[in-house]
């Protein structure tokens, strides 16, 4: 009955997000039809992820901090979604055990590294927890950039890069410095991914 209220809701949507937003989706190709992997996008706006998850015919999970989860009707909307509430702490263990068995049953989930919107152009350093649980969990990271400023009425450009395989490096998972490089090339690529034309 959940999948089918989901369905019903994400047509609505996503009628709603063409008319508001006019998104443009490139690289639909590039996200695994069967398997598990994490989508990293840039974080430009609060409605990124709800575009994202809007636009893709595959479920996609999302962590959200738990204080967007009072309302009862965001709680329901949520649940139906797949959008977990965590702790905003740095070390919530509760995040991880939910994100790496997500990835283990084969499933999608975002997660924004920037950890805030336009942490990139606030020069806040990216977070390094989802080339860990890349890492931890064996599964590719698929790049994300994200055009346009939400604007009502004017385009929303999702480019979807190939995804990135980690598999070579899964003994460092706990190696800081390597996490700290891997999450800055990925960084790179994903604004790479955006500018490109």
């Amino acid at each position: 009955m959940k999948e089918i209220i989901r369905k019903i809701l994400k047509a609505i949507f996503k009628v709603v997000a063409i008319i508001l937003y006019r998104p443009e989706i490139v690289g639909k190709e590039n996200i695994p039809k069967n398997e598990a992997a994490i989508l990293c996008p840039n974080h430009v706006h609060a409605l990124d992820s709800a575009v994202i998850i809007t636009m893709i015919d595959r479920k996609i999970n999302v962590l959200a901090k738990e204080e967007l989860f009072k309302n009862k009707f965001i709680y329901w909307i949520a649940d139906i979604f797949g959008v977990y509430p965590v702790k905003r702490d740095k070390k919530s263990v509760e995040s991880i055990k939910i994100s790496l068995k997500l990835l283990k049953n084969k499933e999608l989930l975002l997660i924004f590294p920037e950890g805030t919107r336009n942490g990139m152009a606030k020069k806040v350093k990216p977070k390094d927890g989802a080339v860990k649980l890349a890492l931890r969990a064996s599964v590719p990271i698929v790049p994300i950039g994200i055009e346009g400023d939400f604007k009502l009425f004017r385009k929303v450009k999702v480019k979807i890069g190939e995804p990135i395989l980690y598999s070579e490096y899964a003994t460092k998972s706990n190696n800081k410095e390597f996490l700290d490089t891997l999450t800055k090339e990925l960084m790179d690529k994903i604004v790479m991914i955006r500018d490109k034309k």
